[in-house]
């Protein structure tokens, strides 16, 4: 029976269909088209996730939309060569991963692709986009994760606090939780650690200590693992030597953090530029990466412990030329001294992208070079457009492959200012 308010047009709720898929999504997900009953000449489009290009799949239609519908796999009727086995028994359960039945060559082969049609299908250009830098580690590289659960204050679930799931949200799923005893994609010493954690938080929902639920974060040090919130962390990039908080932001896959930052330093100093403003700076990485190729660094950070530890990594590994300051990104402009024909701006948002404040002061100051990182280059590539108005030529982009067996990636550009 089909659900309440279930959008008919075009197909039946629960129709199976037969379908070639032809592509994957920036999203990770299958795209087939196909014919419509009332119209075979029609090019309508169906997404379906865990299905990989030049596969024949039966699939089961459960969304219509305007322009599209969204299926569930039924059965591959005719598999890709590129399709592998899931590591993860809850691979197409959890919504963490979305590559986990296709070859790592093939993840990054397609993780370009997608870049590549972003430009086209968000800026209108075409530009070529350099391979993926694919991480050392496949499995068992990240070093923080946050598995939550939540309460609905039943008896039942303080009596059977084991019925309770600790994890992350189901696949195609902004509500429902799925019970996740371990992860591949975490670290092994996060895995042995969140046995205990997940035995211990569901003792507490027995004793009453939880009400609504909670978030857990479990972080990799190289000193262990600790799931205490305000922990000094240890990581050593190269010769650096990098403390911050637990709860404060920090690159989640340290195993390729030392090419990924060799790779910054290297179009950073390409420029020829004196001087270094880093927005969004965190606790110091890349600012004082760079720091010894120019003559001052400064930069800037919305979170006051973050600039602290910033201050101090600096001390720590004898850097003299860096300071840092708290306040938000958006004005880092204000007091900055550096000559904009002198100066390289290293930027580095959230998801997001940058406001209209940050790009209407980066490009009233002027700097002869910007480096801009992102963790989407969808918004990334939004944010080329006004680059480009502004007077901003791109040169390169790099993505590096900081999130295997799922369908993200950070991406480098390089911006260089017009004479």
């Amino acid at each position: 029976m089909a659900r309440k308010k279930f959008n008919e047009h075009p197909f039946p709720h629960h129709t199976e269909l037969e379908l070639e898929i032809s592509t994957l999504t920036n999203l990770g997900i299958g795209l087939s088209r196909t014919a419509l009953p009332n119209d075979p000449t029609a090019n309508w489009v169906v997404m379906v996730p865990f299905t990989l290009p030049g596969e024949r799949a039966l699939v089961r239609i459960f969304r219509n939309h305007k322009n599209y519908s969204e299926a569930d796999l039924v059965a591959v009727i005719i598999p890709s060569p590129h399709r592998v086995a899931a590591r993860c028994q809850l691979f197409g359960r959890c919504g963490g991963c979305q590559y986990q039945h296709l070859t790592y060559t093939e993840q990054l082969v397609w993780k370009r692709r997608q870049v590549e049609e972003l430009f086209q299908h968000i800026a209108g250009i075409k530009f070529p986009v350099a391979d993926v830098i694919g991480s050392p580690r496949k499995f068992h590289y990240r070093s923080k994760i946050t598995p939550h659960f939540r309460l609905r204050g039943t008896p039942d679930e303080r009596e059977h606090p084991e019925t309770v799931p600790i994890g992350f949200l189901k696949q195609s799923s902004r509500f429902n939780l799925i019970d996740v005893p371990e992860c591949p994609i975490a670290t092994e010493g996060i895995n042995a650690r969140l046995s205990e954690v997940r035995t211990e938080t569901r003792r507490r929902i027995a004793t009453g200590n939880y009400t609504r639920g909670a978030t857990l974060l479990l972080r990799h040090a190289q000193e262990g693992v600790t799931t205490d919130h305000d922990a000094v962390i240890h990581e050593k990039i190269g010769k650096l030597r990098l403390y911050f908080l637990t709860r404060d932001f920090f690159q989640n896959n340290p195993f390729i953090l030392p090419i990924f930052a060799a790779y910054v330093r290297e179009q950073a100093t390409a420029t020829g530029a004196r001087f270094l403003v880093d927005a969004y700076c965190g606790s110091g990485l890349l600012s004082l990466v760079c720091a010894s190729a120019f003559e001052r660094v400064a930069g800037i950070e919305i979170s006051e412990t973050s600039v602290q530890f910033a201050s101090k990594n600096a001390f720590a590994n004898g850097i003299t030329n860096a300071r840092f300051r708290a306040g938000d990104a958006a004005l880092v402009f204000s007091d900055i001294d550096f000559p904009p024909p002198e100066t390289l701006v290293v930027i580095d948002p959230p998801r997001h992208g940058c406001n209209k404040v940050l790009l209407q002061q980066l490009f009233s100051f002027g700097p002869r070079a910007v480096v801009y990182i992102s963790c989407d280059p969808a918004t990334q590539i939004r944010d080329l457009k006004h680059f480009i108005t502004a007077g901003y030529a791109l040169r390169r982009a790099q993505p590096f492959d900081f999130f295997p067996q799922t369908r993200h990636l950070e991406c480098v550009m390089t911006f260089i200012k017009n004479l």
